[in-house]
């Protein structure tokens, strides 16, 4: 399976290099897209031999995925892995989502931080809860972990994904549209590091903006099949 790791990082300067080695070390190409650092996150992946694409202001997580996924795709690659650049996501765990996806047909096989959430701060799990039990009762699906960032996504699934948002909300947009595709998604437990840096998600705006667009496809009159395409 021919794999890129893509990481979109802003203001990730202190991590990303340490990030990057490791997921080398899986014998992966890593793309990592800065969106408009200003701490020289993207001349720190370039030493590390990070492949880089660099926004020149900060156009948002979902702007950031979706450079990266057109441009391994352009590559030809089998598949994408998504990853956080702050430390969250433990890259020795990439083999986890390879190995599944080789013996499942799923279109998308995503983490689940949330059995083992010891140091998973109590907002972050109830928030977790309950965007997980909706967007599950949207994509007829069960996703006891939708918010994770860390992910194995099909060349298949990223190819029929018509994009319309590009903030923070991309990732629901992925799975809800996924399924609608008729593409299986699949949970993989893993471990998550808090390091207690600060969240650049605004509870507030983003939660909004999240809300108009679940209202904008709730409205659009999708449907969801029986999802059994991988």
């Amino acid at each position: 399976m021919k794999a890129y790791v893509i990481i979109p990082a802003y203001n990730e300067a202190k991590l990303i290099a340490d990030t990057i080695k490791r997921v080398h070390r899986q014998n992966l190409d890593v793309l990592m897209v800065d969106d408009g650092s200003s701490d020289g996150t993207a001349l720190i992946a370039k030493e590390n031999n990070a492949i880089v694409i660099e926004n020149m202001r900060n156009e948002g997580k979902g702007a950031s995925l979706i450079k990266g996924f057109n441009y391994c795709l352009k590559k030809g690659c089998d598949a994408v892995i998504t990853m956080d650049g702050d430390g969250q996501h433990l890259p020795e765990e990439i083999p986890l989502f390879i190995n599944s996806a080789l013996k499942s047909d799923a279109g998308i096989f995503i983490g689940n931080r949330m059995a083992k959430r010891k140091n998973m701060p109590l907002v972050r799990v109830l928030t977790n809860k309950i965007m997980s039990r909706f967007l599950s009762k949207i994509t007829k699906q069960a996703i006891p972990d939708t918010q994770c960032g860390f992910r194995l996504i099909r060349r298949a699934v990223l190819e029929k994904i018509n994009f319309v948002t590009s903030k923070y909300e991309t990732e629901s947009e992925i799975l809800i549209k996924a399924a609608r595709l008729g593409f299986k998604i699949e949970s993989i437990p893993i471990n998550t590091i808090y390091i207690g840096g600060k969240s650049s998600i605004n509870p507030i705006i983003d939660t909004l903006r999240f809300l108009r667009f679940i209202a904008k496809e709730l409205n659009s009159g999708g449907t969801l099949p029986n999802s059994k395409k991988g």
